[in-house]
């Protein structure tokens, strides 16, 4: 009699308090607004632009600004410590400008600290960054598995909170930050 008591509790009367304090979460709200959209893209055929899901739970790179408004004093400071550190190349989930419920784990250059925010500067081994002057090539390093090239985007810092670095992928040589710190010296007011 007991435990059939304590189970009609559970399930009349600390379930549904359970389940609405979840639906009034973010994180499940969240959730619920992308299970929706992927299902409809489902049904309706949208094809899947490789892009994932942002994974709930850990912190993720999702705010940017413009470099100048973020200026501050560049110092080469790498350590492999576990801390990420100006001048290391360290991997976060940074989440896409035009579809902020979607985003991709990538490799991001540590140029400065804001309190507990990391500011970092998105690589991409995409080659049609070759030519563009928002971007500067900083060449191949042991953060690209397959030795591709990268270049560094230097109009926008991201924000990149500190729990949410995936590893640490490679020190940039000091000569190759000096030449992206260059740039944003001459171009974006840092000193």
């Amino acid at each position: 009699k007991t435990f059939q008591r304590f189970a009609e509790n559970l399930v009349f009367n600390e379930a549904p308090k359970f389940i609405r304090q979840q639906l009034q979460s973010d994180v499940v709200t969240r959730s619920i607004q992308q299970g929706i959209k992927f299902g409809l893209d489902a049904i309706v055929g949208t094809p899947n632009d490789e892009a994932r899901a942002i994974t709930t739970g850990r912190p993720v790179t999702d705010n940017s600004v413009p470099t100048a408004h973020r200026a501050r004093r560049l110092v080469y400071a790498p350590d492999l410590d576990g801390q990420a550190d100006p001048g290391e190349i360290v991997w976060t989930w940074v989440v896409y400008e035009d579809d902020p419920t979607r985003g991709k784990d990538r490799p991001v250059l540590v140029v400065g600290r804001d309190r507990s925010t990391l500011l970092g500067l998105m690589l991409s081994s995409q080659e049609h960054h070759r030519n563009d002057p928002d971007w500067v090539g900083i060449g191949s390093g042991p953060w690209d598995y397959e030795g591709r090239a990268s270049w560094v985007r230097l109009d926008r810092v991201l924000d990149v909170p500190e729990e949410g670095i995936r590893r640490e992928g490679a020190i940039l040589e000091r000569e190759v930050f000096e030449i992206v710190a260059t740039r944003l010296r001459a171009e974006y007011s840092w000193s």
